[in-house]
């Protein structure tokens, strides 16, 4: 499908557009728009905030929960997870949302789980939330302390006389290098070596503790140390860390994740290659590989080459519609959308394994999935999801055409901000029948074709 480079700036780079957002970027400039979304401080929020006040253990940390909360319940991911879709449906700030589910994939820690039932919130906010647009280095310091990735990966267990490779062998090869990044069998039991004395206390708050931490020499790739003191463990970690952070292969890896999300399920090695070169070039800084990447000849060339997965087509689905949330059942509308996500199996936080939500279309290619997201597209758009509210289908279009192929148009423009190809029109037309012959009747149908639109590859395209 054609597309404006604008647009698809806006569809790559947010949970859907809106024709706020579009209307905002046709006067400012898309690229203008982009740039100061890297810098989401300075950009007001209050529907998200509010939103997520009304989740309030979604926000608080480790101790907080304890203490309001029943150990082993899950009360607090699940508000997490909640209001994380809050967020993504009404933030200003779009970048960091689909930032912030970028990295969530990278270093998964997934929800709900109760053996981190007072971690998983604080690690989604005080690492991947608080770095997504900073430098990788940093968050991945961040991870590899934090109590939610110890328990999750095993390591608050691993000691020297029993040592735990889960978090050494996913760090190598799903957070870093990758699992072509050249390490051995022998690199995964060193790195776990590295990484014992990394433990979490009483309180659920990070600790190392340097009687489990192994001694003795130790190598990974080119990495290596003396590993000589307990005491001295914990900063040969860090040291380990930040080569990681720092390697090749990893910001090749890093590159081509980022390639998949923005461009295309198999994008051009040129582009992964400079997008690395960027990441080292800036130490590990994302905002310029995000810059590079759309500046990009291969991202302008990509329209059309991303699909949609089903939290992005739910959230764009409602985005597009103009929905907001309606008062005291707002809660009872985020849940009912939590309730389809969880159906079509890609809620955020949901995927239970340690690698994330794949992203490329092949792996979201299913009938029932389909007929599930077409079946949302009607009860979105017939104000049928409780909690939830948006003018109604009768209100999308505010000035009716006279003729129906400028109603068409006209509903389309507003949808999927861009007009209908003759031959899809055509069929729109089709399912109008003979006796619609003016803008006026069309309009009488204005939710039933709302709903085909939404339903079309039109939408269906990141």
């Amino acid at each position: 499908m054609s597309s404006t480079p604008g647009l698809h700036l806006v569809r790559r780079f947010s949970f859907g557009p809106t024709p706020q957002l579009v209307g905002w970027t046709r006067i400012v400039g898309a690229t203008r728009w982009f740039h100061q979304q890297l810098r989401p401080g300075r950009i007001p929020d209050p529907l998200a905030d509010h939103v997520w006040r009304s989740f309030p253990l979604a926000g608080m940390d480790t101790r907080q929960i304890a203490a309001e909360t029943d150990a082993g319940t899950t009360t607090a991911q699940v508000q997490y997870y909640t209001a994380t879709l809050g967020r993504q449906l009404w933030s200003t700030r779009q970048v960091l949302e689909v930032m912030v589910d970028f990295w969530g994939n990278l270093l998964n820690v997934p929800m709900p789980n109760p053996s981190l039932w007072h971690l998983a919130g604080p690690y989604h906010n005080e690492v991947i939330r608080r770095h997504a647009l900073g430098r990788f280095r940093d968050m991945l310091h961040a991870a590899m302390r934090h109590p939610a990735m110890l328990r999750y990966l095993s390591n608050d267990v691993s000691k020297k006389s029993s040592v735990n490779e889960n978090l050494g062998r996913e760090l190598l090869e799903l957070h870093t290098v990758g699992i072509n990044g050249g390490y051995t069998e022998t690199d995964v039991r060193n790195s776990a070596y590295i990484l014992t004395g990394r433990t979490i206390d009483g309180d659920g708050l990070f600790r190392y503790d340097p009687a489990r931490h192994y001694t003795g020499a130790v190598k990974v790739l080119g990495f290596s140390d003396a590993n000589a003191t307990a005491e001295g463990g914990l900063a040969v970690g860090d040291r380990y860390l930040a080569y990681l952070a720092t390697h090749p292969a990893t910001a090749r890896f890093i590159a081509r994740k980022l390639a998949v999300r923005f461009v295309a399920d198999s994008p051009p090695k040129s582009l992964v290659d400079r997008l690395a070169k960027a990441y080292l070039d800036n130490d590990t800084a994302i905002g310029p590989v995000l810059r590079a990447l759309v500046g990009s000849e291969e991202f302008a060339g990509a329209v059309g080459a991303k699909t949609r997965r089903p939290l992005e087509n739910t959230t764009a689905t409602a985005r597009a519609l103009g929905v907001w949330p309606d008062g005291d059942t707002m809660t009872q509308g985020l849940t009912g959308l939590m309730s389809h996500l969880t159906q079509v199996g890609h809620r955020p936080h949901g995927w239970q394994g340690p690698d994330g939500y794949p992203d490329v279309a092949a792996a979201w290619n299913s009938a029932g999935t389909m007929l599930k997201q077409w079946n949302l597209h009607r009860r979105l758009t017939d104000n049928a999801l409780a909690g939830l509210r948006h003018l109604g289908a009768d209100r999308l279009v505010l000035f009716v055409p006279r003729g129906v192929d400028d109603y068409l148009d006209a509903l389309s423009d507003r949808l999927v901000f861009q007009a209908l190809t003759p031959a899809h029109r055509a069929g729109l037309r089709a399912y109008l029948g003979p006796d619609v012959t003016t803008g006026a009747q069309a309009h009488e149908h204005a939710a039933a074709l709302a709903a085909l639109i939404l339903d079309s590859a039109y939408f269906a395209l990141r």
